[in-house]
């Protein structure tokens, strides 16, 4: 059932799959199918646990051969499954089919209707889906988004005494130091994933309409809000909504969605930033052999790992807000509206982490070149204007801004000979002048610390 990634329609499991494919362990038809058999299996074992009056002789000793049914499942047992689907139309009843199947292979088959026992499918669903994205974030974009924001905590640091030339609204401004520009985008990332933190990885259980209703009415003296709190939390580790329908709210899904686009949506403004660094020359990129950076001009290096990101940030952003907006809508206790846009999750998953493997590799390429940077502050000795207008604010100086503003708005070209002649006319004591003097777009960076 693998897909030629030449015939594959998405790029994702196509022309990035190398860069995707782990997480087809989480996201895939065959995942998903082997998580639903996980959430059955445990199920099952977690009532024999109660235990009910059926499930006492059960054979705890079994329940490693249980495990085993979806700790080695296979290609051939998710084909099996989605055979017996074609007969069911119905996936997850398909699961447990298989499980029924397996149950009799081990033996087993006194048990086997308390598979799927009181349940409905979104149990299974609700369930297994959060549980594979909590994996898939932990285990895949987790540790990629982690790596980004070293990465870059690190050369903010390096570059930190580098002074760069500001730019508001595109016009040289107050200069400011690279490192700190960098450490901007860290600071920013460190707070999106403190919130991100925040926000558990829910689910529905309690079957139907989610009152336990099938549950109580077989078994009325056990506890059943009690059981499935501590099946969902202290099992699966999730959190349990506990008022539900037949389906998840969807509400703290929709939370980590939004959470994770403004994410992107920073990596994004981070890319912009970057490209226009090295649209001024600020960066240099090292070139690999072979390589071509345009197909008619040969002297082009371009800026394509950022252009990447950028682009597969705007995807994985599209997707997310469409599942935030959509999945916490459903009609009366539920539609199926819901499944279909769950299945895509792992689509803006997967652009976000190919997004993020580009931004790391274009970041690894980068070549400063700080004769530029310094060369770009020493060809605009205007930035200074403002720091001496503020001292002579403080002087008492008659009208300082617009002395300045006279200065650096006409056609000439402000250099630092200028700012020391109109220096010169200033009637401020020779003290300040002095203090004028020392002042240079390379020192007037202010404060800051990180």
């Amino acid at each position: 059932m693998d897909i030629s990634s030449l015939k594959a329609i998405s790029p994702v499991d196509g022309r990035y799959q190398e860069v995707t494919v782990k997480l087809s362990d989480y996201f895939s038809e065959s995942a998903l199918i082997k998580y639903r058999v996980f959430v059955e299996i445990e199920y099952f074992i977690a009532l024999c646990d109660i235990p009910l009056p059926q499930l006492k002789r059960f054979n705890k000793d079994l329940a490693g051969s249980l495990r085993a049914v979806y700790k080695d499942f296979s290609d051939n047992d998710g084909i099996k499954v989605k055979n017996i689907e074609k007969i069911t139309n119905h996936d997850v009843k398909a699961v447990e089919y298989f499980l029924k199947e397996r149950f009799d292979e081990l033996g087993l088959s006194q048990y086997k209707e308390f598979i799927h026992f009181g349940l409905t499918s979104q149990d299974i669903n609700n369930t297994a889906i959060p549980y594979s994205l909590k994996k898939a974030y932990f285990d895949v974009l987790k540790p990629a988004l982690d790596e980004a924001i070293e990465v870059l905590g690190k050369k903010a640091v390096a570059w930190k005494n580098i002074p760069m030339l500001a730019r508001t609204h595109g016009q040289p401004a107050s200069p400011t130091s690279l490192g700190k520009e960098v450490y901007v985008f860290v600071d920013r990332l460190l707070n999106q994933t403190a919130l991100l933190k925040q926000i558990p990885f829910s689910a529905k259980f309690g079957g139907a309409t989610g009152n336990f209703n099938a549950h109580q009415v077989a078994y009325p003296d056990v506890d059943w809000i009690s059981f499935g709190n501590n099946f969902i939390k202290n099992i699966l580790g999730l959190e349990r909504l506990k008022v539900t329908t037949q389906i998840e709210h969807y509400d703290n899904l929709a939370a980590f969605f939004d959470n994770l686009k403004r994410i992107n949506t920073i990596f994004i403004d981070l890319n912009r930033d970057i490209w226009s660094y090295i649209s001024m020359n600020y960066f240099k990129q090292t070139l690999k052999k072979g390589e071509v950076g345009s197909s008619a001009m040969p002297h082009k290096v371009n800026p394509i790992d950022f252009e990447n990101s950028e682009g597969n940030l705007g995807i994985a952003n599209a997707m997310f807000e469409h599942l935030s907006a959509k999945l916490p809508v459903s009609r009366l206790q539920r539609d199926l509206t819901d499944s279909t846009v769950t299945r895509n999750i792992g689509v803006p998953v997967a652009h976000t982490f190919i997004a993020l493997k580009s931004f790391l590799k274009g970041f690894s390429k980068l070549i400063l070149n700080e004769e530029i940077i310094r060369n770009d502050l020493q060809n605009n000795w205007a930035v200074v204007a403002e720091a001496i207008q503020t001292v002579l604010r403080r002087e008492g100086y008659p009208k300082p801004y617009e002395a300045l503003k006279e200065l650096t708005r006409t056609n000439m070209h402000i250099d630092q000979k200028k700012i020391a002649d109109f220096i010169k006319t200033l009637d401020v004591n020779e003290n300040v002048k002095k203090e004028l003097n020392k002042i240079t777009p390379e020192n007037y960076t202010g404060i800051y610390s990180f």
